[in-house]
């Protein structure tokens, strides 16, 4: 079982924790610029009557107060949350003097907008933002239906800023969700490949088995009264090719079984997968059903990628199969060319080739999609003197060449 790596540091910071820092960090700078800090000759912003008093002090307790409070509901109650930042935003303005609510006062507002827009639904995003907007248009108002000063300009710029939290925060939730979407369209890929895997596994399994089988039947009816030794072969080599199919698919349904829900089925361990090395006894199975089949080497044989030797053997299979159950021949001649560059299959058979259309059958085009997948070259094809031609080349990887 794979262990996933913990987020980072940052992501695992409760979005609580962000609102108080950024309430602090915004109480540390409107105290800093109402005082005269060293090298200057007075302070940046007038300090109002109350800053510095107890009753100054006291509104900005009560104000913590609510962020702290809006800080621990903001992962359950996001709304909720957001009111008390509101207020506490409006309240921390009563000792400053001042026409507007500062930016500072407003960034924990934000910083909350942004953590609500993406991880909430939109509807509720939208909600947020227009809570924050109202609540900005409002104070204006208030203070201009009292005959107070406002600061306009500087409230735009709050504004501004409001809106640019609630679109980052909906962009990163567009995102997650798109890349949601994506994860699942991926799982539901690998599930379709993974079927049709199978199928093709399924229909060379059992398509090869039962063609030998059908020629090991009828040859054991043909001899059983004047041969029983031979017909006694026969039927034992039906009985170990029925076994090996029923093993096979066997591996190919606890593969299945083993796949948990809404994962793509696991394969079959790779030591019960065949090969280039299991060729010959294929071709002594086939013949001993009643067609011969040479296998050639060419070139110096060497490992090959599993993929790569498993789609060899299943092509050389399917195209004897196909040779024992249409070519009407007694014997055809498998072709293996270990290449520098690439590995080179070919299947030929003298038999009446001409009445099956290239392209036909499940079987074609199997190997077709196996070729095609390893980014190969395939042919299948009757030949002019006669016969069939299955050709199939798949260009190996620089670790082999």
């Amino acid at each position: 079982m794979h262990v996933a790596p913990p987020p980072p540091f940052l992501k695992r910071v409760p979005p609580g924790v962000w609102t108080t820092v950024t309430w602090c960090a915004g109480v540390a700078f409107t105290v800093l610029i109402r005082v005269r800090l060293p090298g200057e000759s007075m302070s940046a912003v007038p300090a109002g009557v109350l800053v510095f008093r107890w009753d100054g002090l006291t509104y900005l307790g009560v104000a913590t107060g609510l962020v702290l409070a809006g800080s621990a509901l903001l992962p359950r109650r996001p709304l909720r949350a957001l009111t008390l930042f509101l207020a506490a935003s409006v309240i921390e303005t009563l000792p400053l003097g001042v026409g507007e609510i500062p930016l500072a006062q407003f960034l924990a507002v934000d910083v909350a907008l942004y953590f609500i827009a993406s991880t909430r639904a939109r509807r509720t995003g939208v909600v947020a933002v227009a809570c924050a907007l109202a609540v900005l248009a409002g104070y204006l108002t208030t203070r201009l239906l009292c005959g107070w000063s406002v600061g306009t300009s500087a409230e735009l710029a709050v504004a501004m800023t409001t809106v640019i939290a609630w679109l980052v925060g909906h962009s990163v939730h567009q995102a997650r969700e798109h890349a949601g979407k994506l994860v699942a369209l991926a799982t539901a890929q690998a599930v379709t490949d993974e079927r049709l895997r199978i199928s093709r596994e399924l229909h060379d399994v059992v398509a090869h088995s039962i063609g030998v089988i059908a020629l090991q039947a009828a040859a054991a009816g043909r001899v059983i009264e004047t041969q029983p030794g031979r017909a006694r072969e026969a039927l034992g080599e039906i009985e170990t090719v029925g076994r090996e199919a029923l093993s096979g698919l066997r591996r190919m349904v606890a593969a299945l079984r083993q796949a948990e829900p809404g994962q793509p089925p696991q394969p079959a361990a790779s030591g019960s997968a065949p090969g280039l090395a299991d060729v010959d006894r294929l071709a002594a199975t086939v013949t001993d059903a009643g067609v011969r089949v040479d296998v050639r080497w060419l070139g110096e044989r060497r490992p090959l990628p599993a993929d790569i030797d498993i789609s060899a053997y299943r092509i050389i299979q399917e195209a004897v199969t196909n040779v024992v159950r249409h070519a009407g021949t007694h014997s055809c001649e498998a072709l293996i060319d270990f290449r520098d560059d690439e590995l080179s299959i070919e299947v030929i058979d003298g038999g009446n080739g001409r009445g099956r259309p290239a392209g036909s059958g499940y079987g074609l085009v199997g190997m077709r999609e196996r070729v095609g997948l390893l980014r190969g070259e395939f042919s299948a094809a009757p030949r002019p003197e006669g016969g069939f031609r299955v050709t199939a080349r798949l260009p190996l990887p620089e670790g082999v060449r």
